[in-house]
């Protein structure tokens, strides 16, 4: 049996969560409401990364992945400083219960690299995520990652 994975940071893009999980097979994209977005966690790098923060009226959008359930310590160890918890998404489908990542290590500059914030739109265009959703991660600030300089 499969396990649901809702993805909506730099796991939108394929590439990247192939990269670290090779049973990863998309699916549909996915709402998650009651959650708003945010880049407020802190990353090992210190940049911002992205986080879900419980807000009853907002929704985030981002892509429902199956993987084989043997891969989630794997996934887990990527994903250092979350807590992986179990939420209810929206396909055009169904309703379904998936598992996603919160963190409550947060920074006071919760701005990702451009590098970080390009795998996240990337990975929405990818999956084909509404348009203003696309829009609202496009227009998320950014800052040049000084490693790459």
């Amino acid at each position: 049996m499969q396990s649901l994975y809702f993805a909506y940071g730099s796991n939108l893009s394929s590439a990247r969560l192939l990269a670290r999980v090779a049973s990863a097979r998309p699916l549909a994209p996915a709402q998650l409401l009651g959650w708003s977005l945010r880049t407020n966690k802190r990353g090992r790098d210190g940049s911002g990364k992205a986080n879900l923060r419980s807000e009853a009226r907002e929704c985030v959008w981002g892509a429902l992945y199956s993987m084989d359930p043997d891969a989630w310590p794997a996934l887990d160890a990527c994903e250092e400083g979350y807590a992986r918890v179990s939420v209810e998404v929206l396909t055009h489908q169904d309703s379904l219960q998936a598992s996603t990542y919160v963190s409550e290590r947060l920074t006071a500059d919760p701005v990702p690299f451009s590098w970080y914030k390009q795998l996240i739109v990337d990975g929405a265009r990818e999956h084909g995520l509404p348009e203003d959703w696309v829009r609202l991660l496009e227009a998320l600030p950014a800052r040049p990652d000084p490693r790459l300089s």
